[in-house]
């Protein structure tokens, strides 16, 4: 036979027939909630939708809790710097190493900045370079601190997607941003804004050019800015409109000019200076911890890169011992429970890949979990399906004894080594998770991987290669006649 076992994992492999006796036992069951299986994929997906808004809730809990203190910043590039020494660990000529490491040394000198960035944003012509002008020549907030202002290039004037990134990114990397409007917000403008305030940044919004509309309609503008935001907004005029001068003489005679009002930014000049005086430190603390965090998740996509290279060998590798186990097994009913001592032995040897370390004990615990997950989800019935509607394009290979089991086998496998390693890549850096495996977690990576796999494509050439290996001897043009499979 073509797969070859390198370890003597199946040893004990027989006395799991009684557990494939209680799968047996329990086919009726699955058969019955197999007209459910669409709907219980659709199900999957609104699942996949919450669990990203539950990750985006997530991940703004942990910027929520941004520096107040020097100690917790230094202590994020401390972990950064971390994962760059795995990375040297692990791949000590990585293409990246040297720009991650330089820019740890900036990180630390970040931390004593006394210049406090300001971002100027909106869309286009909403005063964005008057703002600067003024605010440059007229302010001087006297907090001790060299005050920067960053104009940025006009966002919203491109309809294609992600048009605005480069500009945002330039706003994201300051430590407070002056977003102008110049009346209520269009749906554009309010999901940057709540992008942004997701994201921690802080920001003040500016009502511009208000002198341009009636004091009732200025009301009730200010009025609905203030109901979706709250916080933080400000009324300005950076370049009134000119007013109409009339004098009456005492001869009689009349004269008209037009005179410039001065710029009204007082309240402006006086919330954010307040702001800078009070929070200028921390402001500065916030930004160099986006950047150490940006940092670190730079540095652990390098080195989960790394990992997956070494990862992808093992799964593969396990997949068809599982592959030859089914294959040989005499009972007829797909189990993916028989594989477990496999599986068992593929979570020790991922997670010593990512250095999540697992006792041959715990690993089967999490194995089993795994299983029962599947059968839970109804993937094994739903896989052993496609699977089988594949072989069928040849009458030789579908007939051919346990060839469904054994490439269902196969395929499960990889899924489960695939969600392990999307799991694992979620995790802290060299955190033993052994004893906090977060089975719920799991089971929703397995219901992504799955479906990130279920391509037709995909699963021809994954049947082809499971039947080249099961089954050697069918000469490999005569494996597949069709020519499309539905």
């Amino acid at each position: 036979m073509v797969v070859k076992l390198q370890r003597p994992i199946l040893v004990g492999g027989l006395g799991l027939s009684f557990s494939l006796w209680i799968l047996q036992s329990w086919h009726d069951s699955i058969v019955q909630l197999g007209e459910y299986s669409v709907l219980s994929l659709l199900l999957v997906g609104g699942g996949l939708l919450l669990l990203k808004q539950n990750r985006s809730k997530q991940d703004s809990h942990i910027l929520d809790s941004l520096p107040v203190d020097r100690e917790t910043v230094e202590s994020a590039i401390a972990k950064t710097e971390t994962v760059i020494n795995h990375l040297a660990g692990e791949a000590e000529n990585h293409h990246a190493l040297a720009q991650l490491r330089e820019r740890i040394p900036q990180l630390y000198t970040e931390l004593d900045r006394q210049e406090i960035h300001l971002a100027v944003t909106g869309g286009k012509s909403v005063g964005k370079t008057t703002l600067i002008q003024v605010l440059t020549s007229n302010w001087r907030p006297g907090i001790g601190r060299k005050i920067c202002l960053q104009e940025i290039a006009p966002l919203f004037i491109e309809v294609s997607e992600n048009s605005d990134a480069p500009a945002l990114a330039q706003a994201k990397a300051t430590d407070f941003i002056l977003f102008l409007t110049n009346g209520d917000l269009t749906d554009t403008e309010f999901q940057t804004i709540q992008q942004l305030q997701a994201e921690k940044h802080r920001l003040m919004l500016v009502f511009n050019k208000q002198d341009q509309y009636l004091a009732d309609e200025r009301a009730s503008i200010l009025l609905a800015l203030k109901q979706r935001m709250q916080e933080n907004i400000v009324a300005i005029s950076t370049s009134p409109l000119p007013v109409k001068i009339r004098k009456h003489n005492d001869d009689g005679s009349v004269q008209e000019w037009m005179e410039q009002p001065a710029p009204d930014i007082e309240q402006l000049t006086q919330q954010l200076g307040e702001t800078l005086a009070q929070q200028g430190q921390q402001l500065v603390w916030a930004t160099t911890m986006r950047k150490a965090l940006l940092l670190k998740a730079e540095a652990k996509n390098y080195l989960n890169g790394v990992r997956c290279d070494r990862a992808n060998p093992v799964i593969e590798q396990y997949q068809w011992i599982a592959a030859a186990a089914a294959f040989a097994n005499p009972v007829p009913a797909l189990d993916i429970l028989a594989t477990a001592a496999i599986n068992a032995q593929m979570i020790v040897d991922l997670g010593n890949i990512y250095q999540q370390k697992f006792s041959l004990e715990q690993a089967k615990t999490v194995a089993g979990e795994m299983g029962s997950l599947m059968l839970k989800l109804g993937l094994v019935e739903l896989s052993s399906k496609v699977i089988g509607t594949v072989l069928k394009s040849h009458a030789v290979t579908y007939v051919a004894g346990g060839a469904v089991q054994g490439v269902s086998a196969a395929y499960l496998t990889r899924l489960a080594g695939l969600s392990l390693v999307e799991y694992f890549q979620q995790q802290e850096i060299a955190v033993n998770s052994a004893t906090g495996f977060n089975v719920e977690i799991l089971g929703q990576t397995l219901q992504k991987v799955f479906q990130q796999n279920q391509q037709v494509g995909f699963l021809q050439w994954f049947v082809k290669q499971g039947v080249k290996r099961l089954l050697p001897e069918v000469a490999e043009e005569k494996i597949f006649t069709a020519e499309t499979v539905a």
